[in-house]
């Protein structure tokens, strides 16, 4: 290509390396991107756990074609355009019942920010303002606003800006290397981890917290899968204390645990459900906060003519998302993807697992449409082959995230059996082509 790649700083892309050696795509189709040099790369990653669906779905595209036909931008401040109410009501009705009330934003990271200033303004609308703490988890991640990084848990996004803003305190990880390594689904034992959030409660009083957020399946730190009953326990906890419980499920809302949410597929109610990505297919930016009807009602207070939460962004709501958010609820609906991506998941799970025997492969976990396989990593340089094997993978056929030295795969829900196959072995090929480097000395 003649354009330069030096003005553009990627996001959460080592760029000197990349620069060097760039792995670029030109268009995509169904499960597939196709690169630069005329390859056909298998998406195993749905773009960015996103395009559930496929690329360039036409009904998306249509519904979105049409939109900036009839309405480009309409502001969302004081004025109001149909698409936000209906999709709006579209999501209320295919949430956990009680949850029907929901912000729009544009991204995951906005969306978590905005759970969390509901709930503070919630505790202070019921007269408990001391309530100002947040309970995150270990190897949590909720976006990248100071919010999200205060209550998040990946080590490398805290330590580039220190504490940030937010007052919090951590769960562990449920991840267990001793009795988790290859478990298939979710584990039988650890449940009691939860108990855990028993003790953050001592330490600070329930008085002073706000709510507690998690994933209810951790996919940004290598697919972390919560163990059978933990999530219930955490739901009980905060419901002795009286705390609101958020699940980000910006990974796993729309289809990918096989249902149209972690809530429902895993059978625990929070009291809010932050989403983005797979709503819109990845076709616009769009994400949102779903609530429960208690907790707006909670806030609609004070004089009328003055905004109850002093909060938003220019586009949230944007037409063209909310076009694009409409007609992915439609194709979920109309093409089962919930019941695909189900009915997927047993083969996937099998496919991952065969993995076991890769050279270095020393864990391998999945839930739904959603796998993590975690290498052992370069003596002296953890990451490294996760780097190297994510590279490999690509020119092997496959696009892969490597989160450390974890690989992932998390195919569109419209994959075939025999794609997830060629999925599973362009990954084997990268683990065997990365194997000698965990021989090596730093």
């Amino acid at each position: 290509m003649s354009t330069s790649l030096d003005a553009f700083w990627m996001p959460f892309t080592p760029n000197r390396q990349f620069k060097a050696a760039p792995r670029l795509v030109v268009s995509a189709q169904g499960v597939s991107y196709r690169s630069a040099d005329g390859r056909e790369v298998l998406d195993g990653t749905s773009g960015l756990w996103c395009v559930g669906a496929g690329h360039r779905h036409p009904r998306i595209a249509e519904a979105m074609k049409r939109q900036i036909d009839t309405l480009d931008f309409a502001s969302n401040f004081q004025v109001g355009h149909a698409g936000a109410f209906e999709l709006a009501e579209r999501l209320g009705a295919v949430a956990p019942p009680g949850l029907d009330r929901v912000f729009l934003t544009n991204s995951g990271s906005e969306a978590c920010d905005t759970a969390l200033k509901i709930a503070l303004a919630c505790a202070r609308a019921r007269g408990e303002g001391g309530r100002s703490l947040f309970v995150g988890r270990e190897r949590g991640f909720h976006g990248v606003g100071f919010g999200g990084i205060s209550v998040g848990g990946m080590t490398n996004n805290r330590r580039a800006f220190g504490a940030a803003l937010l007052r919090s305190d951590h769960l562990r990880s449920t991840w267990d290397q001793a009795t988790q390594a290859f478990v298939r689904g979710q584990p039988e034992t650890g449940a009691e981890m939860a108990e855990e959030l028993e003790r953050i409660v001592a330490l600070h009083d329930a008085s002073n917290i706000a709510a507690v957020i998690v994933e209810p399946l951790a996919g940004s730190a290598g697919v972390l899968v919560p163990p059978r009953g933990y999530l219930q326990g955490l739901r009980h906890i905060c419901d002795r204390h009286g705390l609101l419980l958020i699940f980000d499920e910006v990974i796993t809302g729309f289809g990918r645990l096989g249902a149209m949410f972690g809530a429902q597929a895993l059978g625990v109610v929070p009291d809010m459900i932050v989403f983005a990505k797979t709503v819109s297919n990845g076709a616009a930016p769009l994400g949102g906060v779903i609530v429960r009807r208690e907790i707006h009602d909670a806030i609609m207070k004070g004089p009328p003519h003055l905004a109850e939460l002093m909060h938003g962004y220019t586009c949230s709501g944007h037409p063209l998302a909310c076009a694009a958010g409409l007609a992915m609820l439609e194709v979920i609906e109309s093409e089962s993807l919930c019941e695909r991506a189900a009915a997927l998941a047993p083969h996937f799970e099998n496919a991952l697992h065969a993995l076991a025997d890769a050279p270095g492969v020393v864990s391998v976990r999945n839930l739904g449409l959603a796998g993590g396989v975690e290498l052992a990593p370069v003596p002296g340089a953890p990451g490294a082959r996760g780097a190297a094997a994510q590279s490999a993978a690509f020119d092997h056929g496959v696009l892969t995230r490597a989160p450390g030295d974890t690989l992932v795969l998390a195919p569109p829900f419209v994959s075939t059996p025999q794609q997830i196959d060629r999925m599973v072995e362009a990954l084997r090929a990268a683990i065997v082509a990365t194997a000698a480097l965990t021989e090596s000395t730093p």
